[in-house]
Order: C-alpha cells, then structure tokens, then sequence
C-alpha cells in the first residue's frame, strides 16, 4: 500500500527519484498517465490491469466514458526505474501537470500521484479550509 508524502526535484532530463518507501510496493514495470486535477498517477502493473478491465468494460455508447477511457489511455506509458530509482517523465505528460522542478509524490493507497509542488499546495490550502464538509460528506459514505 502507498501512503505518505514527499518532496523531489525533477532533473533537466525529466526524470524524477521516487522515493524508496514507494518503490518497494511499486512493481518492476508500472503505467504513468493523466490523473485528475492536473497530477499524474502512477499504478503497478497488476493494478492497472485490473483498471484497464473496468475502463474497457464501459459502454462506447456513453460520451462520458468514450471521453474518459480515450483521456486516460492515450497519455497512459508503460515505465520502469533506473538503477537510481528514477522515472523518466513523457513530456506530454510533464506539460499536462505543468511541471516544472519541484514534485510532490504522494501514496494514495493502490497508486502514486505526482503534483506540481504550486497545485498541491493549492489544492491542500482549499481542502484545509473545507476538510470539515468533506469529514461530513465521508460519513455519508459510511466512512
């Protein structure tokens, strides 16, 4: 399982170290794609798999999901780690979470996101200020 929070720069070659507490649960081959809210996610291999079969089981008649399952795989890569642990960045993919030195790389439980360090700390200053709302919208959930 992933968790936890770190901070990396990415180098002038696009890649970027990811941190060995992830890399252990992080298989050898894994996929790198567009994430939502202009991150990207990373999956093990045997996670994506299993995401893939629940994104092609949509239906192509429903716009939404033809739109979703076609933003999804076309910035989707197959990656692996260098001997340093690190990963090299498609640019599309870099330019899409305007990346630009500073990442941060969260474990999200079945996957890794990376976050251009600006959005991540706006996103948390707005879900710090409404972290009670959302408390209350989990436990309608049953969480």
């Amino acid at each position: 399982m992933f968790m936890g929070e770190y901070t990396h720069n990415m180098d002038n070659k696009g890649r970027l170290i990811i941190p060995s507490k992830l890399r252990e649960d992080l298989s050898e081959q894994f996929v790198i794609t567009r994430g939502l809210d202009n991150c990207l996610f990373l999956y093990p291999m045997a996670e994506w798999k299993e995401l893939e079969k629940k994104l092609t089981s949509l239906p192509m008649t429903s716009k939404n999901a033809r739109n979703f399952v076609r933003f999804f795989f076309s910035g989707a890569n197959e990656c692996e780690l260098d001997k340093q642990g690190r990963v090299s960045l498609p640019i599309n993919l870099r330019d899409y979470a305007d990346f630009d030195h500073e990442i941060v790389i969260i474990g999200l439980a079945n996957r890794i996101e990376l976050w251009a360090k600006e959005k991540w700390d706006t996103y948390m200053d707005d879900v710090e200020d409404s972290y009670e709302d959302i408390a209350d919208a989990m436990e309608e959930l049953g969480i």
